[in-house]
């Protein structure tokens, strides 16, 4: 009724406005909190939650027990809820809306579940189902043996094909809340756990897990992911990354290790779950009988960077590959890993400084014109004086470019035997006067 309408019959009524989204976002959460349950859930609007449960009771003690444990634990959080296991997601559906039977179907027993059931058990239309009321076909086992030319003729594909879904002759697809990795391994707890040791030991055994699903399929970890997910619903996290494909479970728990001290386990950790959120295909690399394998293929120099990395952050490793620019700032990319490739090379025709700056400074200058060497600089208040010098070295951007003037660059020494390298911006005009950087170091 009208809210005026209702406040005027009860004058202490408490009305609280719709909020657009919340049912949604609320079965996600809980859909996500479901995960620790199996892999693969799913929302079903508007009051609903589906999980694929095949192979995961038997960890909880059989199906009786996994049920229960999940209606528990949600009645706990103030939620009301009513679960069925079931061959299909159709027949589940049904007994849990409709049904007064046992939460569980007995494999292949789902067409007795659903005899008595109204028609509107089986998710189809009101339109149908207020037809199919009207005709006297008060439950599904007033129609389920009917010609279906006659009920696909009366009331279309959807009924059938609903009919057909929950009795298990025609497939029907989940979109889950978090799609899966390909590499994902679980382990779920007798008792929880709460002590650093049964974390590591948890650790060693996913990755135990894992790396032997990745040795037969040719793969290894980039990027991986520690998650346990607590008794309170709170979910902790730890990740970490390698700069090539790894399958060694040994290097891995040690990237792992320095950041389990991060993990809080509080009243405990029920379940473990480690999965690579990114991996890579490894190809095996020919093995020399007397040479051994060194430089940027040796796995011990790659492992050394992913335990630096792990500690310290990625910011102070990096690995750089030639760019085809002529702009020093821009003839360099960062690579992503050990294994990238670059097609052009390196410029060697040419000495470039130790150390090159982000982007060039401005610097005050004396010099004869037009193209002689610098005389003295200052730079950073510092003046120097300059006793040998090498250049120019004209330098310009590609021709579909062109944005700024060219350089003309200078390698100077100055007296106290100090390497710079100095550019002049553009053509020596007498109406400007030219404008020079300092863009690096070579000692």
């Amino acid at each position: 009724m009208v809210v005026a309408d209702a406040r005027a019959i009860i004058p202490s009524l408490q009305v609280l406005d719709d909020e657009t989204g919340l049912q949604e976002r609320l079965l996600n959460a809980i859909a996500l909190w479901c995960i620790r349950y199996t892999d693969i859930v799913s929302i079903d609007l508007p009051d609903g939650i589906i999980l694929n449960v095949t192979g995961a009771a038997h960890l909880w003690g059989g199906e009786a027990s996994y049920i229960r444990d999940i209606n528990l634990r949600l009645h706990h959080r103030g939620y009301d809820v009513r679960a069925t296991m079931a061959d299909t997601i159709g027949s589940s559906w049904a007994i849990s809306h409709y049904g007064d039977e046992s939460p569980i179907i007995k494999s292949g027993r789902q067409m007795e579940a659903l005899l008595s059931l109204p028609p509107s058990a089986l998710r189809i239309e009101k339109s149908s189902t207020e037809r199919l009321h009207k005709l006297g076909l008060h439950q599904i086992r007033h129609f389920l043996n009917m010609p279906r030319s006659a009920l696909r003729r009366r009331f279309g594909k959807d009924l059938l094909l609903k009919l057909d879904q929950a009795l298990g002759q025609k497939d029907e697809t989940l979109i889950p809340v978090q799609p899966p990795e390909p590499f994902r391994e679980r382990l779920p707890c007798l008792e929880p756990i709460v002590t650093a040791k049964g974390i590591e030991i948890a650790l060693e055994k996913l990755l135990e897990m894992i790396c032997r699903r990745l040795q037969k399929e040719g793969m290894g970890i980039r990027k991986a992911v520690f998650t346990g997910f607590r008794v309170d619903g709170r979910i902790e996290k730890i990740e970490i990354g390698t700069h090539r494909a790894s399958q060694n479970a040994t290097h891995l728990y040690k990237l792992f290790e320095n950041k389990i001290s991060t993990i809080e386990p509080d009243l405990g950790i029920e379940l473990f779950m480690l999965e690579a959120l990114k991996s890579e295909k490894i190809s095996p690399h020919q093995e020399k009988i007397w040479n051994t394998t060194c430089g940027l293929e040796d796995p011990g120099f790659s492992e050394l960077m992913d335990r630096l990395a792990n500690r310290f952050g990625n910011t102070p490793i990096r690995r750089f590959l030639p760019a085809e620019h002529h702009l020093p700032e821009k003839s360099f990319k960062e690579s992503e890993s050990l294994s990238e490739t670059s097609v052009s090379a390196w410029m060697t025709d040419r000495p470039r400084p130790i150390q090159l700056l982000v982007s060039p400074q401005r610097i005050e200058v004396a010099a004869p014109i037009p193209d002689y060497p610098p005389m003295h600089f200052r730079y950073q208040d510092k003046l120097h004086k300059i006793i040998k010098a090498d250049g120019p070295e004209r330098i310009e951007q590609e021709w579909w470019i062109r944005e700024g003037p060219h350089r003309d660059y200078y390698a100077v020494e100055d007296e106290e035997g100090k390497r710079y390298w100095l550019f002049r911006s553009g053509h020596y005009s007498e109406a400007l006067t030219p404008k020079w950087f300092i863009h690096g170091f070579f000692s």
